[in-house]
């Protein structure tokens, strides 16, 4: 199908889809541990059926316009991914995310492609709130946050019930006015 290339280090963002099952599986397997720090994503798929079936769920959520999943390949190898958790075009929210294996880290993948996700849904889709939900405990994925210029909102305290703890969850956001300025003083600088 397609593939955006994210810079000069063999980096694409491609769409994740129900024929990659097997290869998100292996992914999965080799970053479980890593990616089950903090979030449960990829958790109950430890077959190539389930595996499948997650990537049918997210290609449904896809045809109905209410999310999507995007894969990071570095190399041509599966090491991650971004998504739309949720996607409300009719009133202008949603909801991203991210998940990595160890190889995918260190190397700004997530925000590369972070920053196509969120360029599309503002620019083409009319987005005016991106939203982005993480563990207090979560560094890397706050740090995403940050490089991405959006905003912490708050913090809903003990939200979020996790292999027997009681996480506090890190509410973040970018208002399409924000991400256009942003987007346009980086352009500036750059000439």
């Amino acid at each position: 199908m397609y593939a955006i290339s994210l810079g000069d280090d063999g980096a694409e963002l491609r769409p994740l889809e129900i024929w990659h099952a097997e290869e998100f599986l292996a992914h999965l397997d080799r970053g479980r541990e890593f990616i089950g720090q903090f979030i449960s994503f990829g958790s109950k798929e430890t077959d190539v059926a389930s595996a499948r079936a997650m990537l049918q769920r997210y290609t449904d959520m896809r045809a109905a316009d209410t999310g999507s999943l995007h894969g990071l390949w570095l190399e041509g190898k599966l090491v991650g991914g971004v998504l739309f958790l949720n996607f409300d075009a009719q009133h202008g929210n949603c909801e991203v995310g991210c998940w990595l294996e160890p190889a995918g880290t260190g190397r700004g993948l997530v925000t590369r492609a972070m920053r196509v996700l969120i360029d599309h849904a503002i620019e083409r889709r009319g987005i005016h709130r991106v939203e982005w939900v993480a563990a207090s405990g979560n560094q890397a994925s706050l740090n995403v946050a940050r490089r991405l210029g959006m905003t912490r909102d708050g913090v809903r305290r003990e939200a979020h019930p996790y292999r027997g703890v009681r996480h506090d969850l890190e509410v973040w956001s970018v208002l399409a006015p924000e991400w256009r300025a942003a987007r346009a003083r980086t352009e500036h600088s750059d000439h």
